[in-house]
């Protein structure tokens, strides 16, 4: 597998977080340590039935029928020490192994919770999660389909980190523990005339070195071809939700075919990938199980001329045989893991480039505009640069102020960066330099409003709690936005954003306004889906509502920069960096 030493040291730096420095840790390293006790517990009764296998073979080879049942029921006494019944190791070996995966998941569940948490402050902060959307690196390496990344690679990880972790410590347990078995019932024997001690452990150690060097050579390009099947599978669904968030419109346009055609394509992106795998897969697969085939067989026929030459017993070859598969599966841990290696491998991939994608977006939060508290409760643009991701200036050098207390419509052919303007004044647009002072209850308003999932008392309220404000409030903002007939569902859980209209969407985003009582709005074509008449109505509304209220809109319809006092159109001649002209409304 290329790039060992990066992917232990990512593996480290996602996980020492939890273990190392996290408010649960201590639980965390004690439930650790009692699953890594159990693990090793169970160990240690497999030694146990390696000797109980070795008395009970001899026991048959023997004729011993008092002996068979005591073995299997009691415990008799031999020349290994007092061995326990099958069904006393059994019942011990079964609540063992029931606690140790029940304590594995509660972990996991734990570790899971702990670090999506992480991924969603740092993600959320300082809007990473904004600056990362709108600067998407030409590969996507750590910046595409963020929600299966944490939704579905840290699952992936924390699983793979419990499952292959503890199953690695657990195998150096089994080979520290089985070795020295091995080497006792080897004995010596002459290769050439050199007597070699405990043969069989060197030659389960060079099955083992075979089997593994094979076996990465042939499966080393599984890790890059998983990670991007993370990727293609992810594109499919993400294109799926696309479409079922938008199928009025595409009924509208007839669009079936052309969806059909996309999805097709994404879909062949992951039908091909996979195959990609399977070819990889099948060649491993051919090579893991033979080697898994010959490994059953192989410790007998070595061992077998010892047996034949009286110098063990039949439980000895027994023993021998499980001894040495012990050994050898220990050894072959890399072999048997190799897929689930690979995996991991993509997977903790995938979350270090997130990751470093969050922290890159995170570290220039500071950066760009300065963005203060106005003093005075007026809004001020100093020497203010705008531009595009691609560097294109939008606006260079601009300066502005407007006073509180006076509306203004801001105006300007399609693309010339108005709702970029508007972006900037909230604080989220990264590209850019020049200082801004907001008044400090400023509430933005865009053209396509978010409706969340929940209740319509939530959809209304947010993006604050829902019980922040009593129904009575609710209900009459509601009914000032023109949508008094939703009054009494309040307590309705639907799809709100697939049931409302577009018009009905802006108007729920106007009657947050309302409930909000903001000292200024921005308004980013916030009722370009009403007809004018009931634009129109809703502007009286607001300034009937809420008369100290200053309202900055951007509009193209005549009658609503009529309702303003002051006109600014932004001017971008010859896609040049724009000035903002003030005009009559």
């Amino acid at each position: 597998m290329r790039g060992l030493r990066p992917f232990l040291a990512g593996s480290w730096q996602l996980a020492k977080p939890y273990f190392w420095r996290s408010d649960e840790r201590w639980s965390a390293l004690g439930l650790l340590a009692a699953i890594l006790g159990l693990r090793f517990g169970l160990v240690g009764m497999s030694v146990v039935l390696s000797y109980w296998n070795r008395e009970f073979f001899n026991t048959l080879q023997a004729k011993d029928w008092d002996a068979f049942i005591a073995l299997l029921f009691w415990y008799r006494r031999t020349d290994s020490g007092l061995m326990p019944g099958f069904c006393e190791v059994a019942a011990v070996y079964i609540v063992v192994a029931i606690y140790f995966t029940y304590l594995s998941q509660w972990l996991q569940i734990r570790w899971r919770r702990w670090m999506t948490g992480q991924f969603l402050d740092q993600w959320l902060a300082d809007r990473a999660y904004y600056r990362i959307s709108m600067t998407q690196d030409a590969q996507q390496t750590g910046t595409d389909n963020p929600d299966q990344r944490i939704a579905e690679d840290i699952r992936d990880f924390v699983d793979n980190a419990l499952t292959l972790g503890i199953s690695f410590i657990a195998n150096i347990a089994t080979l520290a523990s089985f070795v020295g078995i091995l080497w006792g019932l080897s004995g010596d024997t002459e290769f050439f005339g050199v007597s070699i001690p405990g043969y069989m452990v060197w030659i389960a150690l060079a099955y083992a070195v075979v089997g593994t060097g094979l076996t990465h050579w042939v499966g080393k390009p599984l890790a890059a071809l998983r990670f991007r099947q993370q990727r293609v599978e992810a594109d499919f669904r993400y294109a799926l939700v696309r479409f079922r968030e938008n199928m009025e419109a595409v009924a509208l346009y007839r669009g079936e075919g052309e969806e059909k055609a996309r999805f097709r394509y994404r879909f062949m992106a992951l039908t091909d990938n996979w195959w990609a795998i399977m070819q990889q897969i099948k060649r491993l697969s051919a090579l893991t199980a033979g080697y898994e085939q010959v490994a059953h067989i192989f410790p007998i026929v070595v061992a077998a001329p010892r047996y034949f030459a009286g110098k063990m017993q039949l439980g000895g070859l027994t023993q021998t045989s499980g001894a040495f598969g012990r050994v050898q599966a220990a050894l072959s841990w890399f072999v048997d893991r190799y897929p689930d290696l690979a995996g991991w491998h993509a997977v903790v991939g995938r979350l270090i480039t997130f990751q470093n994608a969050i922290d890159a977006a995170r570290a220039q939060a500071g950066r760009g505009f300065v963005m203060e508290t106005s003093a005075d409760g007026n809004l001020h643009l100093s020497d203010v640069t705008i531009a595009l991701p691609n560097g294109t200036k939008l606006i260079e050098g601009g300066d502005l102020t407007l006073t509180k207390g006076h509306s203004v419509v801001v105006t300007g052919r399609s693309g010339t960066g108005k709702s970029t303007l508007f972006r900037a004044v909230a604080g989220i647009w990264p590209f850019g330099a020049g200082r801004i002072a907001v008044p400090e209850r400023a509430f933005f308003l865009p053209q396509q409003p978010y409706i969340p999932l929940g209740s319509l008392r939530h959809v209304v309220t947010y993006p604050n709690p829902a019980g922040n404000f009593p129904d009575e409030d609710v209900a009459l903002a509601l009914a000032d936005a023109g949508l008094p007939a939703l009054a009494d569902q309040l307590d309705s859980d639907e799809n709100w954003a697939a049931r409302l209209s577009g018009g009905e969407k802006q108007r729920v985003a106007l009657a947050r306004a309302l409930l909000m009582r903001p000292d200024w709005i921005f308004l980013d074509e916030a009722t370009a889906s009403l007809d004018p008449e009931a634009e129109a109505d809703l502007y009286r509304v607001l300034k009937a509502r809420l008369p100290h209220a200053t309202l900055v809109s951007i509009a193209h319809r005549p009658t609503v920069a009529a309702l303003h006092d002051t006109r600014l159109d932004l001017q971008r001649p010859d896609g040049r960096a724009g000035v903002l002209v003030a005009t009559q409304p």
